[in-house]
C-alpha cells in the first residue's frame, strides 16, 4: 500500500512538472510581414513603412526637388543626383532604432528611380576598406581603383519626437517624424517635410487609481 501511495504521488508530482513545462512553452503563431499588429502602442515596424514611404514621396513630388532632379539631369548628361542618408536622431524619450528608419528611407529612394544613391556610414567605410586591402592584395586588373566614388549631391537628415498624454487609464502616443533633404555643394535644403500621423490610443484594463 506504502509503494502504491508513493508511486502515485511520484506520479502526480511527474504531471504537475510537465504541465507546468508545456505551459511555459510560448506559442508563435506565423503573420504575413505587411500585418499591423500593435501590441504595446509603442513605435513599430508598421510606422516605419507608412512615414518612410509617405515621406518619401512627398519630397520628390516636391517642385523643387523636381526641378533640381531635372536641372542636374540636363546639365549632366541624362546622370540622375546621387543622394545620401544621414542620420535620423531620436528625440523622444522612447527606445527607437533610428537606424532601421534611415534603411527604409534608402529603399525608398532606390526604388523610387528618381534619384542615385549612395552608402555612406560605417557601410562606405568597409567600402573603403576593401578597396584599399584590394591596391595592395589584389592583381592590378582586378582591382578597384581609388577616388572614384560618386559623390553625393544631397543628403537627407531627419529625427524622430514623440508626445505622451496620460489621463486615468487612457494614453495617447502621437509620432512625428520630420526630414529634410539638403544640397550638399550649397547647404540650401531643397525640401522640408513632416509625418504626424501616427497616433495611438493605449486603454489600461486593470488601471486603479
Amino acid at each position: 500500500m506504502y509503494i502504491m501511495k508513493k508511486y502515485i504521488l511520484s506520479a502526480l508530482i511527474f504531471a504537475v512538472l510537465l504541465f507546468a513545462a508545456c505551459s511555459s512553452i510560448p506559442k508563435v503563431t506565423r503573420v504575413e510581414a505587411a500585418s499591423v499588429i500593435d501590441l504595446s502602442g509603442r513605435w513599430n515596424d508598421t510606422d516605419v513603412r507608412m512615414v518612410s514611404t509617405d515621406l518619401i514621396n512627398e519630397c520628390l513630388n516636391s517642385p523643387r526637388v523636381a526641378q533640381y532632379i531635372q536641372e542636374y539631369i540636363s546639365q549632366n548628361n541624362g546622370r540622375l543626383p546621387a543622394c545620401l542618408v544621414g542620420s535620423f536622431k531620436n528625440d523622444s524619450s522612447e527606445h527607437i532604432d533610428t537606424s532601421i528608419i534611415s534603411k527604409n528611407m534608402e529603399i525608398a529612394i532606390v526604388n523610387s528611380g528618381r534619384l542615385d544613391f549612395v552608402a555612406g556610414g560605417d557601410t562606405r567605410e568597409e567600402i573603403r576598406a576593401e578597396r584599399q586591402d584590394q591596391q595592395a592584395n589584389s592583381s592590378e586588373e582586378t582591382a578597384s581603383a581609388l577616388a572614384y566614388e560618386t559623390g553625393a549631391s544631397l543628403m537627407l537628415t531627419g529625427s524622430v519626437k514623440a508626445i505622451i498624454d496620460k489621463a486615468g487609464n487612457k494614453t495617447v502616443r502621437s509620432y512625428f517624424v520630420s526630414a529634410e533633404l539638403t544640397n550638399i555643394t550649397t547647404n540650401r535644403r531643397l525640401w522640408m517635410g513632416e509625418n504626424s500621423e501616427i497616433k495611438k490610443e493605449i486603454k489600461q484594463s486593470n488601471y486603479r487609481p
